[in-house]
């Protein structure tokens, strides 16, 4: 049996800036004419038409459609880049993320903060009062974790779930939380506001696929070991499912120095928001793997251009069950959250 060509994004239709509304469905008939879909991404300034045919569509199907010639058509390309709809071509404005009244991208920063691991309820809303008076926009916290050690602390599971909505009940902050296994799908969507796919799981295919039926946002992470186009790919599976709302998380990728937990490829971030139109998150507690270096990481990431930050905060870090040297005490919180603020003031954004 030979299988059947896959649909996907082929083509560009840029219209201009002056085009009305009549010429944009003139365009949507003339494609439509040919057998092909059509996907509309409305912008500030124009608006886009990507053709969407099968894999095997000749090139000069292109010219076959004539859109060239329509009236208040300004470009029609081919779609270039093997990830197509997170390209930064096919959208023409950056993603606006919104989660709960908390935006993201666009201008507006995010400050996700809290436990990397639920490990009580007492700890847990310490944690997520300290944050929320801080100013952080959403709250983060581990229910299922993925450890190397099989013998380390694997998370509360379901019963960390429901401390997390009471955390979110009292404080009103969003929850972001990992989804490590698709047999737990339907219990942490329906829990959290934002999924967290983990950098081990970067590259689960039938997970990204999961997620990507669904409509709550994801925070996609970097594999230590995944390029940039890597990334951009794994994303690409969970668009192509029919979820938009993806952020993209650099938390620090595995190198030969060993000064730090991974090394922060800050230079990614500006490539990130070169190449796509979604939001780029960063990772600096998993990066410095030391309390003491997060700060400085955290500006650079700010600095560099990212739309938000995700740290990790704890009321005793000393006695934490995991990733204790990384944790910020709830304690000194509030003037990191302080620091940050002004920093991304500086780069003419506003807290989400």
């Amino acid at each position: 049996m030979v299988a059947a060509p896959s649909r996907e994004l082929q083509f560009l239709i840029m219209m201009d800036a002056e085009a009305s509304p009549e010429q944009v469905e003139r365009v949507l008939a003339r494609v439509a004419e040919a057998g092909l879909e059509t996907r509309v991404t409305p912008g500030q300034e124009t608006t886009v038409i990507g053709v969407i045919g099968d894999s095997d569509l000749e090139q000069d199907a292109l010219a076959t459609l004539g859109v060239h010639q329509l009236d208040g058509v300004k470009q029609a390309m081919p779609v270039s880049k093997p990830y197509k709809l997170v390209a930064r071509q096919t959208s023409p404005d950056p993603t606006l993320m919104q989660v709960r009244g908390r935006r993201v991208g666009q201008g507006y920063f995010a400050l996700i903060a809290g436990p990397c691991t639920v490990e009580s309820r007492e700890q847990t809303l310490e944690t997520a009062r300290a944050v929320h008076a801080a100013g952080a926009t959403m709250l983060r916290g581990g229910a299922f974790k993925p450890r190397t050690s099989p013998y380390s602390f694997q998370g509360l599971g379901v019963e960390a779930l429901h401390i997390l909505e009471e955390a979110r009940e009292e404080t009103g902050l969003p929850l972001v939380t990992e989804l490590l296994d698709p047999r737990h799908v339907e219990e942490v969507i329906e829990t959290a506001d934002v999924i967290q796919i983990g950098a081990r799981n970067m590259q689960n295919f039938i997970l990204l696929s999961e997620v990507g039926k669904g409509d709550k946002p994801v925070l996609l992470k970097r594999g230590p070991s995944a390029s940039v186009e890597e990334l951009l790919m794994a994303a690409e599976y969970i668009l192509k499912e029919g979820n938009p709302r993806v952020m993209l998380c650099e938390r620090g990728i595995r190198t030969f120095e060993r000064s730090t937990r991974y090394t922060l490829d800050i230079g990614s971030i500006p490539v990130l928001k070169e190449e796509t139109h979604l939001p780029v998150i960063v990772d600096p507690s998993h990066a410095a793997g030391r309390r003491e270096l997060v700060p400085a990481l955290a500006r650079a990431a700010v600095a560099a251009g990212a739309d938000g930050i995700i740290v990790e905060a704890h009321p005793d870090p000393v006695h934490a069950l995991c990733d204790g040297p990384q944790l910020i005490p709830t304690g000194e919180f509030a003037a990191f959250a302080e620091e940050i603020r002004t920093v991304a003031t500086m780069m003419g954004m506003q807290m989400g």
